[in-house]
């Protein structure tokens, strides 16, 4: 992918990193290392500058540490960030890829504030507080949407089965089976009796 299309992602990295000292101080240990974040078919590299924060890093430079996840367990990691590297495959330094995974857990971007600097305090936590109860809304909605859905499917127009349900017609077929094959046992000794 072309870096021109990545070039958002070190702006948005250092705006984190440029308000928290403590952050830039671990980073700057690293100074000169390139972190390599390999998504398939997507590919982040990142270079440590000597102040703590990063720039866009050249494919020819070698990396220090390079975290591979598939493209499908992303959300996930976006979801649960304290079990991000759960989900990666980490080579190269290991002091390195921990400072990385301290720092995934720990930044935030605090939404609110960088709105107040355009609209104000006040409005600031008022959109951003609308925002999150239009979110949990969304999620609510969707949750009883999946839940009607599913019932739908089950009890009204079933083409769906509940998994007790076909267990227990499984167990019901077997045991007629078992019944047949004991008659027609009997059966057959019967005949043989004459």
């Amino acid at each position: 992918m072309r870096s021109s299309l990545l070039s958002p992602i070190p702006a948005a990295i250092n705006h984190l990193l440029d308000r928290e000292p403590w952050a830039r101080d671990k980073l700057a240990r690293h100074a000169g290392k390139v972190a390599v974040f390999d998504a398939g078919v997507i590919a982040v590299r990142l270079r440590i500058a000597g102040d703590g924060m990063v720039q866009a890093a050249d494919p020819d430079e070698v990396p220090g540490v390079t975290i591979r996840a598939r493209l499908s367990d992303l959300p996930l990691i976006a979801r649960n960030r304290e079990q991000a590297f759960s989900y990666v495959q980490i080579e190269g330094d290991a002091d390195f890829a921990n400072t990385i995974s301290q720092l995934s857990q720990s930044l935030r971007w605090e939404a609110e504030e960088d709105l107040a600097k355009l609209i104000g305090d006040v409005p600031a936590v008022r959109v951003v507080g609308g925002v999150k109860a239009a979110i949990g809304t969304a999620r609510a909605t969707q949750q009883k949407l999946a839940e009607n859905l599913a019932e739908y499917f089950l009890e009204e127009n079933p083409m769906l089965v509940r998994p007790q349900s076909v267990a227990d017609f499984s167990a019901d077929v077997n045991r007629l089976r078992d019944d047949v094959e004991r008659l027609s046992k009997r059966i057959e000794r019967l005949k043989g009796s004459r």
